[in-house]
C-alpha cells in the first residue's frame, strides 16, 4: 500500500476528524449510520454513501497508522 504512504499525515488527519464529526450537531453521519448499520436499518442507498463518504477519510488514517507502526516494529 505504498499510495498510502505517499499520502501526509497533514491531509488525512484534518479531512478524517471533519468528516467523521460532520455535521457536529444534532450527532455525526458516522455515528448515526453506524448505529443504523448495527440495527439493520441501513437500507437506503443514500444512507450506504453516507456511510461510506464519512468513513472512508478515518477508515485511510487508520490504515495508516496501523500500516507506519508495523513497519517501524519491523525494524526494531
Amino acid at each position: 500500500m505504498k499510495w498510502l504512504d505517499r499520502i501526509p499525515y497533514l491531509y488525512i488527519t484534518p479531512l478524517a476528524i471533519l468528516l467523521a464529526l460532520a455535521p457536529f450537531s444534532p450527532e455525526p453521519h458516522l455515528w448515526e449510520k453506524l448505529k443504523m448499520l448495527f440495527a439493520g436499518t441501513l437500507v437506503r442507498p443514500v444512507d450506504i454513501f453516507d456511510l461510506f463518504l464519512h468513513g472512508t477519510p478515518l477508515l485511510l488514517l487508520l490504515l495508516k497508522l496501523s500500516g507506519g507502526l508495523r513497519r517501524r516494529g519491523d525494524s526494531d
